[in-house]
């Protein structure tokens, strides 16, 4: 299965959410992470608090969702409420589409302590839920019972 992370500036959540679930899906999952309005890249926190883990940061950076029509993702999750809002791209019509809405731990104003805290707090609801999409027999599943299942994980 093929999961695109959206979130508006693909620089933070969206970024966490595709490196935590490719380092836990140990190839069963693939996943990818873009934004509708993306700067370019990627939050150097993000960065640091994945390789405080020992997740792997190779090949992250904040691009365009128009780049990844071509990979027909299976699954596409908002993890911003304003991405959720936007009008997505008209190929996006052909995937299951849920909602994360994780807050952003990058505009997150503290010690660095508070900092660190918020970011693995994020990094955990990620890994939870990731830990859950790989519990499911998704190949053995029609559409809508998946998309329903999926929903259920993101409200938990």
């Amino acid at each position: 299965m093929k999961i695109l992370f959206i979130c508006t500036h693909n620089r933070c959540r969206s970024i966490l959410s595709e490196a935590i679930t490719n380092h836990l899906s140990q190839g069963n999952l693939k996943a990818y992470s873009a934004g509708s309005q993306p700067v370019g890249e990627v939050h150097p926190l993000s960065i640091k608090y994945l390789q405080a883990r020992g997740i792997s940061t190779q090949g992250l950076k904040s691009q365009s969702w128009d780049e990844f029509e071509s990979i027909n993702p299976d699954v596409v999750v908002t993890v911003c409420d304003s991405a959720a809002n936007e009008s997505c791209p008209v190929w996006f019509g052909q995937c299951i589409k849920i909602h994360w809405g994780l807050p952003d731990p990058s505009k997150l104003e503290g010690t660095e302590d508070e900092i660190r805290n918020a970011f693995f707090a994020v990094m955990d609801t990620i890994e939870v839920r990731t830990k859950k999409i790989l519990a499911v027999d998704f190949e053995h599943m029609n559409k809508a019972d998946l998309k329903r299942t999926l929903i259920s994980i993101s409200e938990e």
